[in-house]
């Protein structure tokens, strides 16, 4: 099993963030918040990364250089684990399980903004088969890339959460099912080099 680089975690977790502070994006590399931030400076000074700030709220995000040089990475780090073939194999197996979470939240969505009635029960029902599934998913992963541990965890925290605030199915503001989800889809297409 191969341990991720910190730099590479640092950058990748930049990326299937999308946009954090230096403290969502130092859990998610598993580093202290001032080493991710020395991590975070040096990919700056190399136009990896930039810095932004919007209403009083700044975070970090991915420039296209970033972009390229973390699937370059990713790219070697697949190979040099020898995990290409199970990597592809398991996003097949993710597809189908994708396109259920996709229109569990979807719906969510619609009835929260009174455009479906698609019932909490029902979500939780539809969700509760890609969470077992990712247990399994999440096990091959692991099995090669160590920084692939932990999605299964979110995920079904998210879901047990959710069945007292339906805010954990779809909510940007914390470890959410449709958040984890996207996350873990992100994290899926770069190591492969894919677009969604």
């Amino acid at each position: 099993m191969i341990t991720t680089a910190p730099d590479l975690r640092v950058l990748h977790a930049v990326r299937t963030l999308g946009y954090a502070d230096i403290d969502r994006i130092a859990e998610r590399a598993h580093l202290m918040p001032a080493e991710a931030q020395e991590y975070l400076l040096d990919a700056q000074a190399f136009g990896q990364v930039s810095w932004s700030e919007f209403g009083g709220d700044g975070g970090w995000s991915l420039t296209e250089s970033g972009k390229a040089h973390g699937e370059t990475l990713l790219a070697a780090e697949l190979d040099a684990a020898g995990a290409r073939e199970l990597l592809e194999q398991v996003h097949q197996d993710f597809l189908p399980l994708n396109r259920i979470v996709a229109a569990a939240c979807s719906g969510r969505q619609l009835t929260e903004l009174g455009l479906g009635e698609q019932t909490l029960s029902s979500t939780l029902a539809q969700l509760a088969g890609p969470a077992d599934a990712l247990r399994h998913l999440e096990a091959r992963l692991t099995t090669v890339l160590r920084r692939f541990c932990g999605y299964h965890a979110r995920f079904a925290g998210a879901l047990e959460q959710a069945a007292q605030s339906p805010e954990w199915i779809t909510a940007t503001d914390r470890d959410s099912c449709h958040r984890v989800w996207f996350e873990l889809h992100e994290d899926l297409i770069a190591t492969l080099g894919l677009t969604r």
